[in-house]
């Protein structure tokens, strides 16, 4: 029998909520949001589940002891008490992550990452006479440990590899969009299949095959080759299968359109081939076309999702080319609700648009902010008219 237990999915910020929705939707029990993560509880086979389907989880954490830390040889102690047989073997890999932010700690993380790798190792070496070895690149255990204030929590990492690794992208531009945040701007702009979608800038596809993926209810991580549970002691094979196939029987099919345009051929390419390793191009179009000088050929409400140039490495006029941004979608973009990330926010006052979203995100180190343009089959005025005749029509009827 599975026992339900604690574990923290770790995201970016400003996809604390949107983590938080996936988990409850999956069927998690006491989810609660923090700060770049959201705790939760279930069982090992949730945990599966978890770091199959969660389009917006970065690791899936397993706490297995928290407690109070005073210095750096207190946590090296602390961490010898606990049993590491119950996780790992004399002849296992491991690898150790830290994250510290204390004010009892005069070092770096990096330096309690050691200070814990040798706790580890010298426990097996007092007890078998022989140490574990550590592979940073390819563990059998992966070990978090994280420092806040006096109180140190140490999990296991069921992901392995960092789960914005999905397993379709070989080929990028310059500066690619992580998986996590495609993933969690589609989900914040509130698509779902229902309507067409168009990256108008899509670069290597990310946003695309994200945004294919949620239509179709595909489980996020369904091409990866690999999680960190595989190699724990306690794996179950024949769970893990029959979660997969409960996961891949609830995919369904979206018949709007998904479209990608990009004036590089070579990323056209890229794209391309991604869509194809994601085992999507019946999904996805992608096409050589310069936005700005093209238009809506599609009938129909649609949502643009975009993540345009910052100006941050590419020699461009970022205050002229965000005016075209807005120019181009207000004369061949109607009936569109329109989403871009940018870390410009000087730069989005020339695109001419009133905003009706606003949010804060992260995109890496840069500080963002993701809006939102409601763009009307012709003018607002005209819409907002025209509903007030039918609604007059309807009465004297």
């Amino acid at each position: 029998m599975n026992h339900n237990f604690k574990m923290v999915a770790t995201t970016m910020f400003g996809l604390e909520e949107v983590l938080a929705t996936e988990l409850k939707n999956l069927g998690a029990q006491d989810v609660s949001p923090g700060v770049r993560n959201v705790s939760f509880v279930g069982d090992k086979g949730f945990m599966y589940k978890a770091n199959i389907a969660l389009r917006t989880a970065i690791r899936i954490l397993k706490p297995i002891k928290r407690f109070k830390v005073f210095d750096e040889d207190d946590l090296y102690k602390k961490i010898q008490q606990i049993e590491w047989e119950r996780f790992m073997n004399v002849d296992s890999t491991f690898a150790i992550g830290a994250v510290v932010n204390s004010k009892n700690f005069t070092t770096n993380s990096h330096y309690i990452s050691l200070k814990s790798k040798d706790a580890i190792a010298d426990y097996f070496r007092h007890k078998y006479h022989k140490r574990p070895n550590v592979d940073v690149k390819h563990p059998d255990l992966k070990i978090h440990v994280h420092v806040q204030k006096d109180l140190c929590s140490i999990s296991l990492d069921s992901s392995g590899d960092s789960l914005h690794k999905r397993g379709y992208r070989n080929l990028t531009n310059i500066a690619p969009i992580n998986e996590v945040l495609a993933a969690g701007l589609v989900l914040l702009s509130g698509y779902t299949g229902d309507c067409n979608f168009i990256d108008p800038m899509c670069g290597s596809g990310t946003i695309l095959i994200e945004a294919a993926m949620i239509a179709n209810n595909i489980p996020a991580n369904i091409n990866r080759k690999e999680f960190g549970f595989e190699n724990w002691e306690d794996y179950d094979e024949d769970l893990y299968f029959k979660i997969q196939e409960s996961l891949l029987k609830k995919i369904r099919s979206s018949h709007f359109k998904i479209m990608g345009f990009d004036k590089a051929p070579s990323a056209v390419r890229k794209a391309k081939e991604n869509v194809e390793n994601a085992n999507l191009s019946e999904f996805i179009g992608v096409h050589h076309v310069n936005f700005f000088n093209s238009v809506k050929e599609v009938f129909g409400k649609t949502t643009i999702l975009f993540n345009p140039p910052y100006g941050e490495r590419l020699d461009i006029d970022i205050n002229e080319f965000y005016k075209k941004i807005g120019d181009t979608l207000k004369n061949g973009y109607p009936d569109s609700t329109v989403w871009f990330i940018t870390s410009n926010k000087e730069a989005i006052k020339n695109v001419g648009l009133r905003t009706s979203k606003r949010l804060p995100l992260k995109n890496g180190d840069l500080d963002c902010v993701y809006v939102r343009y409601d763009i009307y089959e012709g003018s607002k005025k005209a819409k907002k008219l025209n509903k007030n005749v039918d609604n007059n029509q309807s009465e004297n009827e």
